[in-house]
């Protein structure tokens, strides 16, 4: 789905809530890095690539990487940390979100009514909540905003999850990735903005997004339901238009992303060759075939269902909504069954940020089994983003670790309740007795 906003070129400048302390080791404990190893243990971790559950775990982590795992012999360290009862795990992936905005009363005139620096705020506000709710990377689809944003998370500025940018998505004049709804000549977008009509304009619209730090193109496929145009599934772009993104995105070592909601656009953007299908709301099975021949990810985005709020949306948008996502469900649930390549997407920001976990639940509900859920949120999504190394907690790869209570094999809702996190081996939450040792303002 398409978030409304007026993010187009904004840049996230933000400067932190208090000055760290001048001396440079200070500075680093201030931040939650630390001189030297740490060592973390926990009373299990899981290896989410054996499905393996390790007792008494320890994880050796410097200069932001894993350096041992459950070691023969543990280095006598400054920073020795026992996190007790949790079940470590590899930082979350959700290969689909909107850090930008948040759906409410106002969205469908926030365009015309907020500037881009609305955008940049939220993306702070909003990347703070979804790392700390255990998700230290995300594909994000939220024009110059969030890839500023990656940028200022990569300095260690602000506080927020690893960022991989779509920049601006690209639909046809009037479609589902065009703004709509107002009056001609307000908020009319062209090529810069990602509106492009036929397989050259779609080129040189595909060239101006990763000129301008685009790591994956977004494009809408399909009619979707948070926007002011048609059918929700009508097809929108023609595979001709589609195979010429793929293959100019694929010049430049990145992946298309199609917003999909009806069949044909969905299978015209199969055949293309993008690398993920987002909602696949109408999976036929020469579809999940397909996809499964060429290894095409679905990136389901279903717990909105269950969280958006219907009464904020115009009665168009909300028929839209209340047609499609029962529709949805019961596709997933289909390609679950058919063993269809699954990798974890939310659509945060239709439903409320920091909530992402809640999407492990309708995959187990729906037959994923714990095991294959958490793996959609990590190896999966890993592969899907081409970030090899994040994804798993083996040594050499980014310390970006996670801590949840109990057992997540028993009981996938734990995922809701994160209570340490570490990105790049940096602290960024530990919660004792109900209490964040390490809350840390942006």
């Amino acid at each position: 789905m398409r978030i409304p906003t007026t993010v187009t070129l904004a840049v996230a400048l933000v400067a932190p809530a208090a000055l760290p302390p001048t001396n440079p080791v200070a500075a680093q404990e201030h931040h939650g890095m630390y001189d030297g190893p740490t060592v973390l243990r926990a009373a299990r971790m899981l290896d989410v690539e054996t499905g393996e559950m390790h007792t008494d775990a320890v994880i050796v982590v410097e200069d932001g990487v894993i350096t041992a795992v459950n070691p023969a012999t543990v280095p006598d360290v400054m920073h020795d940390m026992d996190l007790g009862d949790v079940t470590l795990l590899p930082g979350f992936i959700d290969a689909h979100t909107h850090l930008a905005g948040q759906i409410s009363a106002t969205s469908f005139t926030d365009a015309v009514t907020r500037t881009e620096a609305y955008g940049a705020y939220n993306a702070v506000l909003y990347g703070g909540l979804t790392v700390r709710a255990g998700f230290t990377t995300v594909r994000d689809y939220g024009g110059d905003v969030t890839v500023e944003l990656g940028h200022a998370v990569e300095r260690g500025d602000i506080v927020g999850p690893r960022v991989v940018p779509s920049r601006n998505a690209l639909g046809i004049t009037g479609g589902h990735c065009d703004v709509t709804g107002f009056a001609p000549g307000v908020r009319e977008g062209g090529v810069e903005e990602g509106v492009a009509d036929g397989p050259w304009e779609v080129v040189e619209a595909v060239r101006y997004q990763i000129k301008h730090g685009a790591k994956v193109i977004k494009t809408c496929a399909t009619a979707g339901v948070l926007s002011m145009e048609g059918p929700v599934g009508a097809q929108q772009y023609t595979l001709e238009e589609l195979t010429a993104m793929v293959e100019e995105a694929a010049r430049h070592g990145i992946k298309v992303a199609a917003h999909a909601h009806g069949p044909e656009g969905i299978l015209a953007a199969v055949r293309a060759g993008v690398a993920s299908i987002e909602h696949g709301s109408v999976l036929t099975d020469e579809i999940m075939d397909l996809m499964i021949e060429k290894g095409t990810y679905l990136v389901p985005t279903t717990y909105l269902a269950d969280r958006i709020d219907f009464d904020a949306l115009p009665p168009l948008v909300r028929g839209k909504a209340e047609q499609i996502l029962p529709v949805m469900r019961v596709s997933l649930q289909r390609a679950i069954e058919r063993g269809v390549p699954i990798a974890f997407g939310t659509d945060a920001g239709v439903f409320p940020h920091g909530e992402n976990a809640g999407e492990f639940g309708i995959y187990v509900q729906l037959g994923m089994s714990e095991l294959d859920a958490l793996r959609t949120a990590t190896i999966h999504a890993a592969d899907l983003l081409d970030t090899p190394d994040r994804g798993s907690l083996a040594e050499g790869l980014l310390a970006d670790i996670i801590a949840v209570p109990g057992n997540p094999l028993d009981d996938i809702e734990v995922t809701r309740d994160v209570r340490f996190v570490m990105q790049g081996g940096r602290v960024i939450k530990h919660v004792m007795g109900g209490r964040d040792m390490h809350s840390m303002g942006n």
